[in-house]
């Protein structure tokens, strides 16, 4: 018998990929936001450092409960949604087993062999073969809520830990432009990074990724020079 062939697929890191991805540039563009504003502001350098830190702390935190949330509430659908399918299955089987002939006519098949397919598969596995087919459910989109709390605030820390280690070498007044380079060449990485494991575009991800980072401390910097004038 032949050996199958593993063959990776990149939707395989999807999910980690998504989190990591999100989690390190809102800790990166938040926390550098953070730093520059407060600096903008003319605050001291333990005020500045401060609010990075805090920032750190607080956004790790926030960003592993919303992914732990929402992952959760994909997981508990995908729960109903099983259970709902078992009820059918159970209660309807020779209208299940046409419905999914009639998915793979769709698909392409003649009746006769769609019958084929469709019985040979519900005699395999009834339930997984409607949870893929019917609902479009597999083994690798599934929802995973601690995984992705973990790689999400993990990641946010690491990125976020970037524009503090730098504010931290520097006076207050190099930090908003020094710290401000030094982010968007992390979020330029990051995004270089992120499109490379993904298979994507690699400058549509870099410029996309740094233009909203550029906007956000601008934006914050803007506003501490304002409140400091006022001050």
């Amino acid at each position: 018998m032949p050996s199958i062939h593993p063959e990776p697929h990149n939707s395989s890191r999807t999910t980690w990929l998504r989190a990591a991805v999100l989690g390190a540039n809102d800790g990166i563009v938040s926390t550098a936001s953070l730093v520059v504003g407060v600096a903008s502001a003319q605050s001291s350098h333990h005020g500045v450092l401060l609010s990075g830190l805090a920032g750190l702390v607080a956004g790790a935190m926030s960003m592993a409960a919303g992914e732990y949330v929402s992952v959760s509430s994909q997981a508990d659908t995908e729960k109903a949604d099983r259970e709902q399918e078992r009820k059918e299955l159970s209660k309807h089987p020779e209208a299940e087993l046409k419905e999914l002939i009639e998915i793979y006519q769709q698909r392409g098949l003649d009746l006769t062999l769609a019958k084929q397919v469709a019985i040979q598969l519900t005699k395999h596995d009834a339930l997984a073969t409607h949870m893929r087919e019917e609902l479009g459910f597999s083994p690798i989109s599934q929802a995973r809520p601690v995984q992705a709390a973990i790689a999400s605030a993990s990641m946010f820390a690491l990125g976020a830990a970037v524009p503090l280690i730098v504010a931290s070498q520097l006076p207050v007044k190099q930090i908003p432009v020094i710290v401000s380079i030094a982010s968007l060449i992390c979020l330029g990485l990051l995004g270089g990074l992120s499109a490379r494991a993904g298979k994507a575009s690699i400058r549509k991800a870099v410029v996309r990724i740094t233009f909203w980072g550029a906007l956000a401390m601008a934006i914050t910097a803007a506003i501490g020079s304002l409140f400091g004038v006022i001050h």
